[in-house]
Order: C-alpha cells, then sequence, then structure tokens
C-alpha cells in the first residue's frame, strides 16, 4: 500500500461523504488496511487533507503557469485557462471536491501553511486580467475581484457537472469564457 493510494482513496470518501463524516476507519477499511497500519503511512487526518490539497493546488499551478507562459493574447489566454481548469476539475473530480469544498476543514495552523499555495494560484490568474488591462484587451477596476468572481463561477461547475452531461468540459469552458469575456473585453465607444 502506498501513500498515493491512501490519499486517493481519502479523496473519494472525503468527496462522497465529507470530511468530518469520514473517519480513519473508513479509509483504512478503503484500501484494505488496519487502522493502526494506517498510522504507519498516516499521521492524521489533517494530514491527509493538506495533502490533498496541496497535491490538487500543485497540479492547477503546474497547468496554469503553463497557460500563463503562453505567447497569446490575454483574452486567447484567459479562455485557455479556463478551459484548462475545468478539464483538470473534470480529470480530477474527488481530488477538486476535495479542494474547494474541505479546504475549510483545516485547522488554523494548518490554513496559514495552505494560503500560500491557494494565493499563488491566484496570482496566476490576476495576473492574466492584469495584462490584458495593460494592453487594453480588458476594461477592470478590481484584478482581484475579477479572479474571486471567475473562480468562483468555474468552482462551482463541479457541484453540477456530470461528465456523461449535454455539454462537455470543454463546451462549459467556451461558454464560461464567452460569458466572463464579453464584461472584459475593451469597446469602441464610437
Amino acid at each position: 500500500m502506498t501513500r498515493a493510494e491512501i490519499l486517493e482513496a481519502a479523496a473519494q470518501s472525503f468527496r462522497q461523504k465529507g470530511f468530518h463524516a469520514t473517519s480513519m476507519q473508513d479509509i483504512a477499511d478503503a484500501v484494505n488496511l488496519q487502522k493502526a497500519s494506517l498510522y504507519h503511512h498516516i499521521s492524521s487526518k489533517q494530514e491527509i487533507l493538506l495533502d490533498l490539497l496541496d497535491q490538487a493546488l500543485e497540479m492547477l499551478i503546474e497547468r496554469i503557469s503553463e497557460v500563463a507562459e503562453q505567447p497569446l493574447a490575454p483574452d486567447e489566454r484567459l479562455r485557455l485557462a479556463i478551459r484548462t481548469y475545468l478539464e483538470a476539475l473534470a480529470e480530477h473530480p474527488d481530488l477538486s471536491g476535495v479542494l474547494l469544498l474541505e479546504h475549510r476543514s483545516l485547522i488554523p495552523k494548518l490554513r496559514k501553511r495552505h494560503f500560500p499555495k491557494r494565493d499563488r494560484f491566484e496570482a496566476l490568474w490576476r495576473g492574466i486580467i492584469e495584462e490584458g488591462i495593460e494592453d487594453g484587451c480588458f476594461v477592470c477596476q478590481e484584478p482581484s475581484l475579477a479572479v474571486k468572481a471567475l473562480l468562483g463561477i468555474l468552482n462551482w461547475t463541479i457541484m453540477w457537472y456530470r461528465p456523461d452531461g449535454r455539454l462537455s468540459a470543454d463546451e462549459i469552458a467556451a461558454y464560461n469564457a464567452g460569458l466572463f469575456l464579453h464584461g472584459l473585453c475593451a469597446r469602441d465607444k464610437s
């Protein structure tokens, strides 16, 4: 049994039952370990949660960083970031659910360790929007607020998105990008 397998089972259980309703025994049962043996790999449920949050954010930071570095116009980069983000959420529903729904379950000491990665992730999005403002592509008074609004829309997708639904993750991303960008794109006032 590997730590990665334990984390994967924990993410699935946290997503299905919630962090507080999942016991260490539930996690041990999911990976066919005795509870005492689980503690050989993991010291606490809080440690598992922080590891899952870190894993999710590291994966997302890597993917969005690649997009942010693309030599594209800011609006195209934002469209690509939206698509990349929703694809990642759809590819990793358990990990995404933990990241977006269970982060508040961290104890304050661990929350302080989580915040810098979260802030780094948001800064990537803010950088794309700020570049768009600088080159006149976007009109936006509050880039940080725009990022929070955009991520709020995208994050909530995990609550209703179904892989077998009418729209694919790419189609939802394209729709959301169009909806969001029409509010950011500079318009000719003549």
